[in-house]
């Protein structure tokens, strides 16, 4: 309320520049701006329509300070030897499990990281916060300890980002097998929840890469597992965790060659839903299954429907410096500030049709940073335009640590209600039908295509293919992994901006309910609205429990299901839900 009750001041301070200012800035921008429903006028209304504000004269500035604090302190961190990181690392390490030692259980509650709810990058308020009380710090944990150019790994802690490994590995013509895009996103994020990229129908998922995880147990062990070690059982339980199973504290993650530059061929499709749906497929998954043919699968993928009867699919390889300076060749230095947002440079596809340039290749991993996909058209309606991204483009993107921290409990409740931010996880085969449920029930544009593989693996982890997928020999599949699709659906739907009725709470049940039905999982950074019995319906619970009780964590950390329930938990809650958890574990013992 301090932010609303400031943000009234200032309304009043300056409502009749407002006035003037206003109109001129919206006929700068093609920003289709949501319409409130014809209703009496409430501050919510009034803080979500002035929000740029605060965004221009407050998040952009301390983001940028933010941002040169953090890239000094990386540096640093790159100028120490391995010794001295791996020195310091250690003693951190030591320092967790002596602060773990420290919880009285009986009276400490449940433990969670030191990191504010507003640091987190996601959707959901994160209300979880408020249920436990013993905090463990891990912000020290911020260190690229190591690259391995023999093994092909890079060893990391938890807190660095895609910004701070990309900068790092890409002028050693070196990546990680799967970089997410934006640069705020952590390996620690990645790995206990949801990362991809353009690489994944590749090589899977953010945690499919991962060699072997350094985890900080609830009765202080420190253990490193690995998919082949005796605690592989972990290694499988922990991506999709929520952090519920214990502290990570380092991980190892595979490497790639790559090279200076990205050959990205944007290629216009048209046609209904499903048929763009079909496109789509054809760009990466060769009709005759031949699925690990490097000659007929690009090395990336990415594809953006911008209309029910309009698309742009992206197919990249790497390319050398020498190939992409040839005569006729077409560069796109697309890390300067003012170049224009990607998906807009992308949508000119449809108008002038296929076309092929080279990007240099850590612009092309960050490339949908700046405008933070398309959710910067909401945060700034005109920070597409030429004059803004020409003066004040050097300050995107806002933190979105800032964004949050800014945001009242009101503006948090309005964007859930009336506003979509989704990652739909769905076989390859039924992106159609998805792309036509979204369609009907949330209308919803552009929407975010991004190939990746579930592997069959020897355990069951939170998500698994299809049983028997492999019978079916469907496009894109394997003998060892199903080809699923991450739907990103981000913005404001259709009715909202057509100041129409718009339900988010139930819309999302539905859309939980449909991924359920069809073998789907969503991405639990979101907001859900998922019971308990339908959240282990969507993921598999089977693995994670025998973790939960093997390694101590029933009791110690919250589950995932009330990490990721929406709503505020009280403590009472949580300890009750844990201590229910324990009686079913534990045996009755005969008299």
């Amino acid at each position: 309320m301090r932010e609303a009750q400031f943000l009234f001041v200032v309304h009043n301070l300056v409502s009749s520049l407002l006035q003037l200012y206003w109109p001129f800035v919206s006929k700068m921008s093609d920003a289709k701006a949501p319409l409130r429903p014809k209703r009496k006028m409430q501050l919510v209304d009034f803080l979500i329509q002035f929000r740029w504000i605060l965004v221009i004269f407050f998040v952009l500035p301390f983001s940028f300070l933010y941002y040169f604090s953090i890239y000094l302190g990386d540096v640093k961190s790159e100028r120490k030897s391995y010794e001295q990181r791996q020195k310091e690392h250690d003693e951190n390490v030591k320092e967790v499990v002596k602060r773990l030692g420290e919880r009285d259980a009986s009276k400490d509650g449940l433990v969670c990281t030191g990191r504010p709810p507003w640091v987190v990058v996601g959707m959901r308020n994160v209300d979880y916060k408020r249920a436990r009380h013993f905090e463990v710090d891990l912000s020290k944990f911020r260190n690229i300890l190591e690259i391995d150019k023999e093994r092909m790994i890079a060893r990391v802690e938890p807190l660095v980002n895609m910004g701070q490994i990309s900068r790092v590995t890409v002028p050693m013509n070196l990546s990680l097998a799967v970089l997410a895009e934006l640069d705020d996103l952590t390996v620690g994020g990645l790995i206990n929840g949801f990362g991809i990229e353009g690489s994944s129908h590749i090589f899977g998922l953010f945690s499919d890469t991962v060699v072997s995880l350094e985890v900080v147990l609830a009765d202080g062990r420190v253990v490193r597992a690995t998919k082949d070690n005796e605690y592989s059982d972990l290694f499988y339980a922990i991506p999709w965790s929520q952090g519920t199973l214990g502290l990570l504290v380092s991980a190892e993650i595979k490497l790639i060659p790559v090279k200076e530059y990205v050959r990205l061929t944007y290629k216009p499709v048209t046609g209904n839903l499903k048929e763009l749906a079909q496109a789509y497929a054809d760009t990466f998954a060769p009709r005759d299954g031949d699925q690990d043919n490097p000659s007929k699968v690009p090395e990336m993928v990415e594809g953006m429907i911008y209309s029910p009867t309009e698309g742009v699919m992206m197919t990249g390889r790497y390319a050398s410096k020498q190939e992409a300076k040839q005569r006729g060749n077409v560069i796109n230095n697309y890390g300067w500030w003012f170049k224009p947002w990607f998906y807009q440079h992308a949508q000119t596809a449809l108008k002038r049709g296929e076309f092929v340039e080279y990007i240099p290749t850590r612009d092309y991993y960050h490339r949908h940073t700046r405008s933070l996909y398309w959710e910067g058209k909401l945060i700034l309606p005109f920070g597409d335009q030429f004059w803004f991204r020409f003066l004040l483009g050097w300050l995107m993107p806002p933190k979105i640590a800032l964004l949050k921290a800014t945001q009242s409990e009101a503006i948090r409740n309005y964007y859930h209600d009336h506003h979509v931010i989704q990652d739909l996880l769905v076989p390859l085969y039924k992106v159609g039908d998805c792309l036509e449920w979204v369609h009907r029930e949330m209308e919803v544009y552009p929407i975010w295509l991004c190939p990746h593989r579930i592997y069959k693996l020897p355990v069951k982890p939170m998500i698994y293919p299809e049983p028997g997928f492999e019978a079916h020999r469907r496009q894109g599949d394997t003998e060892y992994a199903q080809m699923y699709t991450d739907i990103g659906v981000y913005y404001v739907p259709g009715a909202v901006l057509r100041g129409e009725p718009f339900d988010g709470a139930e819309k999302c049940r539905q859309l939980e309910l449909w991924l359920i039905e069809n073998h789907g999982f969503q991405a639990q950074y979101a907001v859900t609205e998922l019971t308990e019995k339908n959240f282990w319906r969507m993921f598999d619970n089977t693995l994670y429990e025998q973790c939960r009780k093997k390694y101590k964590a029933i009791g110690t950390f919250m589950s995932a299901y009330y990490k990721s329930k929406k709503g505020r938990k009280t403590e009472k809650e949580v300890q009750e839900a844990e201590q229910e958890k324990a009686e079913q574990e534990t045996p009755e013992v005969d008299e």
